[in-house]
Protein backbone atom coordinates (compact mmCIF):
# COMPACT_ATOMS: atom_id res chain seq x y z
CA UNK A 1 0.00 0.00 0.00
CA UNK A 2 0.97 3.46 -0.70
CA UNK A 3 -0.31 6.67 1.22
CA UNK A 4 0.71 10.40 -0.15
CA UNK A 5 2.70 10.68 3.09
CA UNK A 6 5.08 8.43 1.33
CA UNK A 7 5.60 10.95 -0.85
CA UNK A 8 6.61 13.91 1.57
CA UNK A 9 9.04 11.24 3.26
CA UNK A 10 10.53 10.97 0.22
CA UNK A 11 11.12 14.53 -0.70
CA UNK A 12 12.74 15.08 3.34
CA UNK A 13 15.04 12.52 2.23
CA UNK A 14 15.60 13.68 -0.78
CA UNK A 15 17.31 17.01 0.61
CA UNK A 16 20.19 14.69 2.16
CA UNK A 17 21.51 13.52 -1.36
CA UNK A 18 19.64 15.43 -3.81
CA UNK A 19 22.94 17.60 -6.08
CA UNK A 20 21.63 21.31 -6.18
CA UNK A 21 21.21 22.41 -9.83
CA UNK A 22 20.98 25.77 -11.04
CA UNK A 23 18.13 26.85 -12.99
CA UNK A 24 20.73 27.71 -16.10
CA UNK A 25 21.21 23.84 -16.47
CA UNK A 26 18.22 23.76 -17.87
CA UNK A 27 17.69 24.94 -21.52
CA UNK A 28 13.62 26.15 -22.34
CA UNK A 29 13.72 23.54 -25.48
CA UNK A 30 14.57 20.73 -22.90
CA UNK A 31 11.52 21.67 -20.21
CA UNK A 32 8.98 21.91 -22.91
CA UNK A 33 6.12 19.95 -22.50
CA UNK A 34 6.36 16.59 -25.16
CA UNK A 35 2.75 17.32 -27.25
CA UNK A 36 4.08 14.17 -29.54
CA UNK A 37 2.47 10.63 -29.36
CA UNK A 38 4.31 8.26 -28.59
CA UNK A 39 4.60 5.29 -31.50
CA UNK A 40 4.11 1.74 -30.15
CA UNK A 41 5.02 -1.78 -31.51
CA UNK A 42 3.71 -5.03 -30.81
CA UNK A 43 6.14 -7.89 -30.44
CA UNK A 44 5.10 -11.22 -31.15
CA UNK A 45 6.80 -14.66 -29.85
CA UNK A 46 8.95 -17.00 -31.72
CA UNK A 47 9.87 -20.49 -31.36
CA UNK A 48 12.34 -21.03 -34.13
CA UNK A 49 16.33 -20.71 -33.71
CA UNK A 50 17.29 -17.41 -34.70
CA UNK A 51 20.70 -17.11 -36.45
CA UNK A 52 22.53 -13.73 -35.54
CA UNK A 53 24.32 -13.06 -38.99
CA UNK A 54 23.04 -9.85 -39.53
CA UNK A 55 20.43 -10.87 -42.20
CA UNK A 56 16.57 -11.48 -41.51
CA UNK A 57 16.79 -14.92 -43.76
CA UNK A 58 14.76 -16.60 -41.08
CA UNK A 59 11.07 -17.67 -42.55
CA UNK A 60 9.71 -15.77 -38.47
CA UNK A 61 11.10 -12.35 -39.66
CA UNK A 62 9.42 -12.26 -42.13
CA UNK A 63 5.91 -12.24 -40.56
CA UNK A 64 7.44 -9.48 -37.78
CA UNK A 65 6.01 -6.76 -38.72
CA UNK A 66 7.92 -3.58 -39.68
CA UNK A 67 8.00 -0.45 -37.55
CA UNK A 68 7.13 2.53 -39.41
CA UNK A 69 9.85 5.00 -41.16
CA UNK A 70 12.18 6.93 -39.41
CA UNK A 71 11.47 10.70 -38.65
CA UNK A 72 13.25 13.51 -37.37
CA UNK A 73 14.08 13.37 -34.08
CA UNK A 74 12.51 16.78 -33.36
CA UNK A 75 9.41 15.19 -35.24
CA UNK A 76 7.41 16.51 -38.21
CA UNK A 77 8.49 20.19 -37.99
CA UNK A 78 11.23 18.98 -39.75
CA UNK A 79 12.25 17.66 -43.27
CA UNK A 80 11.66 13.64 -43.65
CA UNK A 81 15.04 11.68 -43.71
CA UNK A 82 16.27 11.18 -47.36
CA UNK A 83 17.46 7.59 -46.50
CA UNK A 84 14.45 4.90 -45.64
CA UNK A 85 15.12 3.57 -42.17
CA UNK A 86 13.00 0.73 -40.50
CA UNK A 87 13.33 -2.12 -38.06
CA UNK A 88 11.33 -4.90 -36.53
CA UNK A 89 11.49 -7.16 -33.17
CA UNK A 90 10.48 -10.80 -32.14
CA UNK A 91 11.17 -12.33 -28.77
CA UNK A 92 11.69 -15.75 -27.09
CA UNK A 93 11.94 -17.11 -23.27
CA UNK A 94 15.30 -15.97 -23.37
CA UNK A 95 15.74 -13.00 -25.55
CA UNK A 96 14.41 -9.46 -27.94
CA UNK A 97 15.82 -10.02 -31.27
CA UNK A 98 15.75 -6.62 -33.10
CA UNK A 99 16.38 -6.15 -37.08
CA UNK A 100 17.18 -2.52 -38.34
CA UNK A 101 17.56 -1.75 -42.25
CA UNK A 102 19.24 1.41 -43.27
CA UNK A 103 19.29 2.37 -47.09
CA UNK A 104 22.82 3.69 -47.48
CA UNK A 105 24.43 4.36 -50.96
CA UNK A 106 27.87 4.68 -49.32
CA UNK A 107 28.72 2.45 -46.06
CA UNK A 108 31.70 3.74 -44.12
CA UNK A 109 32.88 3.04 -40.56
CA UNK A 110 36.10 3.93 -38.91
CA UNK A 111 35.63 2.51 -35.09
CA UNK A 112 36.49 -0.59 -34.14
CA UNK A 113 37.27 -0.50 -30.49
CA UNK A 114 34.47 -1.49 -28.24
CA UNK A 115 32.84 1.15 -26.17
CA UNK A 116 34.41 3.66 -28.56
CA UNK A 117 32.03 6.57 -29.07
CA UNK A 118 30.44 5.32 -31.80
CA UNK A 119 28.19 7.70 -33.05
CA UNK A 120 31.12 9.33 -34.22
CA UNK A 121 30.40 6.76 -37.45
CA UNK A 122 27.08 6.32 -38.56
CA UNK A 123 25.70 3.93 -36.73
CA UNK A 124 22.56 2.28 -35.16
CA UNK A 125 21.24 2.63 -31.30
CA UNK A 126 18.64 1.51 -29.08
CA UNK A 127 17.11 2.60 -25.83
CA UNK A 128 15.54 0.45 -23.77
CA UNK A 129 13.75 0.97 -20.32
CA UNK A 130 12.24 -1.94 -19.05
CA UNK A 131 9.95 -0.76 -16.30
CA UNK A 132 9.07 2.74 -18.08
CA UNK A 133 10.79 4.83 -14.94
CA UNK A 134 12.97 7.16 -16.82
CA UNK A 135 15.92 6.12 -14.60
CA UNK A 136 17.77 2.99 -15.05
CA UNK A 137 17.99 2.22 -18.51
CA UNK A 138 20.20 0.59 -21.13
CA UNK A 139 22.11 1.88 -24.46
CA UNK A 140 23.36 0.00 -27.41
CA UNK A 141 25.13 1.23 -30.40
CA UNK A 142 26.44 -0.85 -33.49
CA UNK A 143 28.76 0.57 -36.29
CA UNK A 144 28.82 -0.75 -39.95
CA UNK A 145 32.15 -2.72 -38.70
CA UNK A 146 29.87 -4.29 -36.07
CA UNK A 147 31.48 -2.33 -33.29
CA UNK A 148 29.21 -2.33 -30.04
CA UNK A 149 29.10 0.51 -26.98
CA UNK A 150 26.84 -0.46 -24.71
CA UNK A 151 25.90 1.09 -21.39
CA UNK A 152 23.73 1.78 -18.13
CA UNK A 153 22.43 5.07 -17.51
CA UNK A 154 21.50 5.60 -13.65
CA UNK A 155 19.66 8.46 -14.34
CA UNK A 156 19.32 10.80 -17.26
CA UNK A 157 22.04 13.39 -17.80
CA UNK A 158 19.23 16.09 -17.10
CA UNK A 159 19.15 14.70 -13.45
CA UNK A 160 23.25 14.11 -12.80
CA UNK A 161 23.43 10.97 -14.41
CA UNK A 162 26.38 9.62 -15.76
CA UNK A 163 26.69 6.74 -18.41
CA UNK A 164 28.13 3.74 -16.92
CA UNK A 165 30.60 2.70 -19.98
CA UNK A 166 32.38 -0.13 -17.97
CA UNK A 167 28.84 -2.22 -17.98
CA UNK A 168 28.02 -4.40 -20.73
CA UNK A 169 25.08 -6.39 -22.03
CA UNK A 170 26.32 -9.48 -21.28
CA UNK A 171 26.09 -12.03 -23.75
CA UNK A 172 24.65 -9.80 -26.42
CA UNK A 173 25.10 -10.85 -30.03
CA UNK A 174 25.20 -8.43 -33.06
CA UNK A 175 25.38 -8.89 -36.90
CA UNK A 176 26.45 -6.25 -39.57
CA UNK A 177 25.73 -7.24 -43.49
CA UNK A 178 26.27 -4.96 -45.76
CA UNK A 179 24.32 -4.69 -49.59
CA UNK A 180 27.62 -3.26 -51.10
CA UNK A 181 31.30 -2.82 -49.70
CA UNK A 182 32.81 -1.18 -47.43
CA UNK A 183 34.68 1.82 -47.24
CA UNK A 184 34.71 2.16 -50.79
CA UNK A 185 33.58 5.19 -52.15
CA UNK A 186 33.84 4.37 -55.72
CA UNK A 187 30.76 2.28 -55.94
CA UNK A 188 27.03 2.64 -54.68
CA UNK A 189 25.77 0.33 -51.97
CA UNK A 190 21.81 -0.39 -50.85
CA UNK A 191 21.83 -0.85 -47.48
CA UNK A 192 23.27 -2.02 -44.26
CA UNK A 193 21.53 -4.22 -41.93
CA UNK A 194 21.84 -4.84 -38.22
CA UNK A 195 21.03 -8.29 -36.04
CA UNK A 196 21.27 -8.40 -32.64
CA UNK A 197 20.06 -10.96 -29.79
CA UNK A 198 19.54 -9.26 -26.08
CA UNK A 199 19.49 -11.60 -23.63
CA UNK A 200 16.73 -11.11 -20.74
CA UNK A 201 19.06 -11.45 -18.00
CA UNK A 202 21.65 -8.95 -19.05
CA UNK A 203 18.66 -6.66 -17.91
CA UNK A 204 18.04 -7.97 -14.55
CA UNK A 205 20.93 -6.61 -12.73
CA UNK A 206 18.76 -3.10 -12.01
CA UNK A 207 15.15 -4.63 -12.14
CA UNK A 208 13.69 -7.14 -10.38
CA UNK A 209 12.38 -8.93 -13.40
CA UNK A 210 13.34 -8.50 -17.19
CA UNK A 211 11.82 -11.36 -18.64
CA UNK A 212 8.40 -9.91 -20.03
CA UNK A 213 5.17 -11.50 -19.78
CA UNK A 214 1.52 -11.10 -21.93
CA UNK A 215 0.82 -7.41 -22.13
CA UNK A 216 4.27 -5.90 -20.66
CA UNK A 217 4.86 -2.45 -21.92
CA UNK A 218 8.51 -1.11 -21.92
CA UNK A 219 9.99 1.90 -22.95
CA UNK A 220 12.25 1.73 -26.17
CA UNK A 221 13.49 4.14 -28.76
CA UNK A 222 15.70 3.39 -32.04
CA UNK A 223 17.89 6.01 -33.38
CA UNK A 224 20.04 5.94 -36.73
CA UNK A 225 22.96 8.85 -36.83
CA UNK A 226 23.91 9.51 -40.30
CA UNK A 227 27.05 12.02 -40.84
CA UNK A 228 27.26 14.11 -44.15
CA UNK A 229 30.94 13.10 -46.20
CA UNK A 230 33.26 14.16 -48.86
CA UNK A 231 35.90 11.53 -50.70
CA UNK A 232 38.86 12.31 -50.55
CA UNK A 233 41.35 10.27 -52.77
CA UNK A 234 39.64 6.91 -52.54
CA UNK A 235 38.44 7.63 -48.65
CA UNK A 236 35.17 8.57 -46.91
CA UNK A 237 35.98 11.81 -44.84
CA UNK A 238 33.66 13.11 -42.41
CA UNK A 239 32.42 16.77 -43.84
CA UNK A 240 34.12 19.18 -40.97
CA UNK A 241 31.60 21.73 -39.55
CA UNK A 242 28.40 19.76 -40.24
CA UNK A 243 26.25 18.09 -37.39
CA UNK A 244 24.92 15.08 -38.07
CA UNK A 245 21.26 13.90 -38.59
CA UNK A 246 19.47 12.30 -36.10
CA UNK A 247 16.66 10.21 -37.59
CA UNK A 248 14.90 8.32 -34.93
CA UNK A 249 11.66 5.76 -34.61
CA UNK A 250 9.52 7.77 -32.32
CA UNK A 251 10.20 11.45 -32.65
CA UNK A 252 11.52 13.03 -29.28
CA UNK A 253 9.90 16.84 -30.02
CA UNK A 254 14.04 17.58 -28.87
CA UNK A 255 17.45 17.01 -30.03
CA UNK A 256 18.12 14.41 -26.88
CA UNK A 257 17.46 10.94 -26.77
CA UNK A 258 18.19 10.56 -22.87
CA UNK A 259 14.47 11.80 -22.04
CA UNK A 260 13.15 8.23 -22.13
CA UNK A 261 9.35 9.13 -21.21
CA UNK A 262 9.43 10.21 -24.89
CA UNK A 263 10.01 6.76 -26.44
CA UNK A 264 8.02 4.78 -27.94
CA UNK A 265 6.13 1.82 -26.59
CA UNK A 266 6.97 -2.16 -26.93
CA UNK A 267 4.07 -3.99 -25.99
CA UNK A 268 5.00 -7.42 -26.02
CA UNK A 269 2.65 -10.46 -26.93
CA UNK A 270 2.80 -14.66 -26.86
CA UNK A 271 0.76 -14.68 -29.88
CA UNK A 272 3.33 -16.08 -32.84
CA UNK A 273 4.47 -13.43 -35.30
CA UNK A 274 2.63 -13.22 -38.28
CA UNK A 275 -1.14 -13.12 -35.89
CA UNK A 276 -3.01 -9.36 -35.96
CA UNK A 277 -2.71 -8.51 -32.65
CA UNK A 278 -3.59 -4.79 -31.65
CA UNK A 279 -1.76 -2.54 -29.26
CA UNK A 280 -3.58 -2.08 -26.29
CA UNK A 281 -2.77 1.08 -24.17
CA UNK A 282 -1.69 0.40 -20.58
CA UNK A 283 -3.53 1.51 -17.89
CA UNK A 284 -1.28 3.79 -16.41
CA UNK A 285 -0.43 5.86 -19.98
CA UNK A 286 -2.87 8.64 -19.52
CA UNK A 287 -2.28 9.45 -16.13
CA UNK A 288 1.92 9.21 -16.49
CA UNK A 289 1.06 11.74 -19.79
CA UNK A 290 -0.49 14.49 -16.97
CA UNK A 291 2.35 13.65 -14.37
CA UNK A 292 4.97 14.17 -17.32
CA UNK A 293 3.05 17.70 -18.34
CA UNK A 294 3.36 18.14 -14.76
CA UNK A 295 7.21 17.58 -14.42
CA UNK A 296 8.11 19.71 -17.34
CA UNK A 297 6.03 22.72 -15.79
CA UNK A 298 7.52 22.59 -12.90
CA UNK A 299 11.05 22.63 -14.43
CA UNK A 300 9.81 25.76 -16.35
CA UNK A 301 8.44 27.30 -12.99
CA UNK A 302 11.58 26.99 -11.27
CA UNK A 303 13.78 27.99 -14.16
CA UNK A 304 11.31 31.83 -14.06
CA UNK A 305 10.88 31.52 -9.83
CA UNK A 306 13.62 29.70 -8.02
CA UNK A 307 11.41 27.79 -6.67
CA UNK A 308 9.16 24.73 -7.03
CA UNK A 309 5.34 25.45 -6.97
CA UNK A 310 3.21 24.11 -4.50
CA UNK A 311 -0.11 24.08 -6.45
CA UNK A 312 -1.35 23.21 -9.59
CA UNK A 313 -2.79 26.31 -10.67
CA UNK A 314 0.60 27.90 -10.55
CA UNK A 315 1.56 25.69 -13.04
CA UNK A 316 -1.67 26.73 -15.35
CA UNK A 317 -2.67 22.82 -14.70
CA UNK A 318 -6.64 21.66 -13.19
CA UNK A 319 -6.83 18.36 -11.75
CA UNK A 320 -9.01 17.35 -14.33
CA UNK A 321 -10.40 13.86 -13.85
CA UNK A 322 -7.30 13.10 -11.80
CA UNK A 323 -6.51 12.38 -8.27
CA UNK A 324 -3.51 14.17 -8.10
CA UNK A 325 -1.38 15.13 -4.97
CA UNK A 326 1.81 17.44 -5.18
CA UNK A 327 4.43 18.69 -1.99
CA UNK A 328 7.04 21.17 -3.15
CA UNK A 329 9.71 22.76 -1.33
CA UNK A 330 12.57 24.92 -3.41
CA UNK A 331 14.71 22.16 -4.60
CA UNK A 332 12.37 19.54 -4.61
CA UNK A 333 8.91 18.13 -5.60
CA UNK A 334 6.61 15.48 -5.98
CA UNK A 335 3.28 14.33 -7.24
CA UNK A 336 1.00 11.42 -7.17
CA UNK A 337 -1.76 10.33 -8.96
CA UNK A 338 -4.14 7.64 -6.97
CA UNK A 339 -5.57 5.46 -9.87
CA UNK A 340 -7.60 2.18 -8.20
CA UNK A 341 -5.18 0.49 -6.19
CA UNK A 342 -2.50 1.94 -8.01
CA UNK A 343 -0.35 5.14 -7.25
CA UNK A 344 2.07 6.80 -9.61
CA UNK A 345 4.38 9.18 -8.26
CA UNK A 346 7.12 11.42 -10.27
CA UNK A 347 9.87 13.52 -8.30
CA UNK A 348 11.78 16.44 -9.33
CA UNK A 349 14.72 14.39 -11.18
CA UNK A 350 11.94 12.63 -13.55
CA UNK A 351 11.72 9.28 -11.79
CA UNK A 352 8.31 7.76 -12.03
CA UNK A 353 7.46 5.27 -9.74
CA UNK A 354 4.42 2.91 -9.31
CA UNK A 355 3.12 1.49 -6.39
CA UNK A 356 -0.14 -1.44 -6.19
Amino acid sequence: MYSFRNLIVLLAGALVVAPVYSTAQSSPEKTRVFRETPRHYVCQRTTAPMVIDGRDGEAVWKDAAWTSDFADIEGAAKPAPFYRTRAKMLWDDTHLYVFAEMEEPHVWGTLRQRDTIIYADNDFEMFIDPDGNAHEYFEIEVNTLNTVMDLFMPRAYRAGGRAMLNWDVQGLRTAVHIKGTLNNPRDTDTSWTVEMAIPFHALAAYHTRSRPREGDTWRVNFSRVQWQHDVEGNQYRKRKGTPEYNWVWSPQGIVDMHAPERWGMLQFTTEPAGKAVAYREPEWAEAEKFLWEIYYRQQQHRRKSGKYATELSELQLEKGKWDVEMEATKRLFGAAIKQGRRTIVIDHEGKITRYE
